[in-house]
């Protein structure tokens, strides 16, 4: 178990995916899929999707692993994306009409609570997806219930804050200029399942079993591949809760802060490949 302090640095304003959040992924799309890009990609090598199956991909946001399951499962299998926000379903289902995809589908829906008529799937999928449940325990319970026996599921979610340097780093900026409050542990956010063992609790709860747990660990491009330190500033500024929180203090204070950003930004930056900091997450495999 982390300390209160350590178990979540971004303890800001409760995140409103299906509104302001959704809006502000879908704005930043691509640098947002670029920078955590590496890590869906080692999920989907992973979870190895083949031909026929069906499979549900849990707050999918702008497709991209949607698409690219739809691809690995065609031509007789089928995807779901299930993603809360309007915006990035909406901006999802003509993604994959733009890509000729035909095999793919996109609900707005809360998945912690959804009921579907062509239940059960062969698979569920989720890339940082699942970490936001305000009940935790009946949400996996539902998506349980979703499922065949016997099926696979396979998620990515982030690891302990003190392993992932990319937030810690640019948190510790910030504090110089915001006060944060306390995070409560295991709360809802991106650092809910940090902690192996309430992972493996709430898993087993929802009727999950053969839990694998594997850590990724790799240089996170901030904003994307080979983007300028000020043009991540802008990224982080713009797109994360942080931004937000800035702004409240007042246009010098963000000023400052972004300043000291830069310069953070600056030492992290590779030539060609962009501001590259350390992040680690779990890429989990369990059997409905």
């Amino acid at each position: 178990m982390t300390s209160q302090n350590e178990s979540n640095p971004e303890a800001l304003k409760g995140e409103d995916w299906a509104g302001e959040m959704g809006a502000k992924w879908l704005a930043n799309l691509e640098r947002f899929e670029g920078m955590i890009a590496p890590i869906g990609e080692a999920l989907l090598k992973q979870a190895d999707f083949k031909p026929s199956e069906r499979v549900l991909d849990i707050g999918c946001g702008g497709g991209g692993t949607t698409i690219a399951i739809a691809e690995a499962v065609a031509p007789s299998g089928e995807v779901l994306g299930i993603d809360i926000s309007p915006d990035l379903t909406t901006a999802s289902t003509q993604r994959a009409r733009d890509a000729g995809v035909s095999n793919i589908r996109f609900i707005c829906a809360d998945a912690a609570t959804i009921q579907l008529s062509d239940a059960p799937f062969d698979r569920l999928f989720s890339r940082f997806g699942s970490m936001f449940f305000a009940e935790p325990h009946k949400a996996f319970a539902n998506l349980h219930s979703l499922l065949r026996p016997g099926a696979r599921i396979d998620l990515a979610v982030w690891g302990p804050p003190r392993d992932n340097l990319w937030m810690m780093e640019m948190m510790g900026v910030v504090r110089r200029y915001v006060e944060i409050p306390p995070a409560i542990p295991r709360a809802p956010g991106p650092f809910a399942f940090e902690d192996i063992d309430y992972l493996n609790e709430i898993l087993a709860s929802g009727g999950f079993s053969r839990v694998s747990i594997i850590p990724y660990q790799g240089l996170q491009p901030i904003g994307g591949v080979n983007v300028e330190p000020q043009d991540a500033v802008s990224f982080v500024l713009s797109s994360m809760a942080v931004g937000r929180a800035l702004d409240e203090q007042g246009a010098d204070v963000r000023a400052a802060a972004e300043a000291d950003l830069v310069k953070l930004f600056k030492s992290h930056y590779v030539a060609e490949q962009g501001v590259m900091m350390q992040g680690k997450a779990w890429l989990v495999s369990a059997t409905a």
